[in-house]
């Protein structure tokens, strides 16, 4: 009776056991698959130019202070021609000191389609900026190309990723563009013809927000449709007067929407960023190429992916 009695116990034992490692499997099942998109923030360029009614050190530290109330850290691809003086050296470490990663955006913002930039030009154009962020303490191995042109060619495209490889750098690929930089060129020029107060702030505002979530959730969807599952996105702003008047209601936005904020350097540890399209598609957002390579998109997909020329009769449309 009593070894029967030990035998059910043993059982019972073994029962709870696998039934609490289920659990336990489940649970880290559920925290893999994202049950909601992920977004993180990354910037361009790097002005250190005075803006519409702003010094550069106050706009500046407006975008700073948006991500600091958020407690998030972007990375912050920088391009280096004007980092070297003052102003430059001041910007680097505005960034670098709040905990944001900097990043390499080439030296002077080629265009790496043209003929004429070639993967030589390519070269000195990293390594330039590489020696202006390598001494930083948030200097990360991340290059982002300037207006997402990796090469017009194959052979060109193989060049350039064995110039990053040999660097020890590797691409720091952008899930979801939009053309924010569009928007602050026209309100720029709007506050110049009229003036901050006439300026129509808040129209703006709206049509930004508008613009930078319809272009997010198009990625999302397609991302989503590719890959069944929800990917840490990396969404490419600019440094500029639009960021640093709307990121902080953009990123509750994107909060209200559903969407999980995260930090930059966490999104790209995702595995979507190891998909690698071939040469042959090489170019524009990460989601894009993939799409581009599946040949399932032929006839939805449009080039260039982003651009002011589909934004442009909206604006004017709004009189904005």
């Amino acid at each position: 009776m009593k070894r029967i009695q030990s035998i059910f116990f043993l059982l019972l034992l073994l029962f709870i056991g696998c039934k609490n490692s289920t659990s336990k499997q489940l649970g880290k099942a559920e925290k893999i698959g994202a049950v909601k998109p992920m977004v993180s923030f990354t910037f361009d360029d790097g002005n250190t130019s005075d803006l519409a009614n702003f010094q550069f050190e106050e706009w500046n530290n407006m975008i700073l202070s948006h991500l600091e109330k958020e407690n998030l850290k972007a990375i912050f691809f920088v391009t280096g021609r004007n980092k070297l003086d003052e102003k430059g050296q001041l910007l680097l470490k505005s960034w670098n000191n709040k905990g944001h990663k900097i990043a390499n955006h080439s030296f002077t913002h080629p265009n790496f389609n043209s003929e004429k930039n070639t993967s030589s030009l390519f070269e000195s154009e990293l390594k330039r900026t590489d020696s202006i962020i390598s001494n930083l303490s948030n200097g990360i191995k991340l290059f982002r190309f300037p207006y997402l042109k990796e090469g017009q060619n194959q052979a060109k495209v193989d060049s350039i990723r064995n110039i990053l490889a040999i660097n020890n750098y590797v691409n720091g690929y952008v899930t979801i563009d939009a053309s924010d930089w569009f928007v602050d060129q026209r309100l720029r020029q709007r506050i110049k013809e009229v003036g901050f107060e006439k300026a129509e702030i808040e129209k703006f505002k709206a049509f930004y927000m508008k613009h930078i979530m319809e272009r997010a959730d198009y990625y999302e969807n397609l991302s989503y449709e590719i890959n069944q599952r929800h990917i840490n996105h990396t969404l490419l702003l600019h440094h500029n007067l639009a960021s640093a008047l709307f990121l902080g209601d953009l990123i509750e936005e994107f909060k209200a929407k559903g969407w999980e904020v995260i930090n930059a350097e966490e999104a790209y540890k995702d595995q979507i960023f190891e998909n690698i399209p071939s040469s042959d598609f090489a170019g524009e957002s990460l989601i894009y190429s993939i799409a581009k390579q599946s040949g399932n998109y032929d006839q939805t997909l449009r080039y260039p992916a982003e651009d002011s020329r589909y934004e442009k009769a909206k604006m004017n449309a709004l009189g904005l």
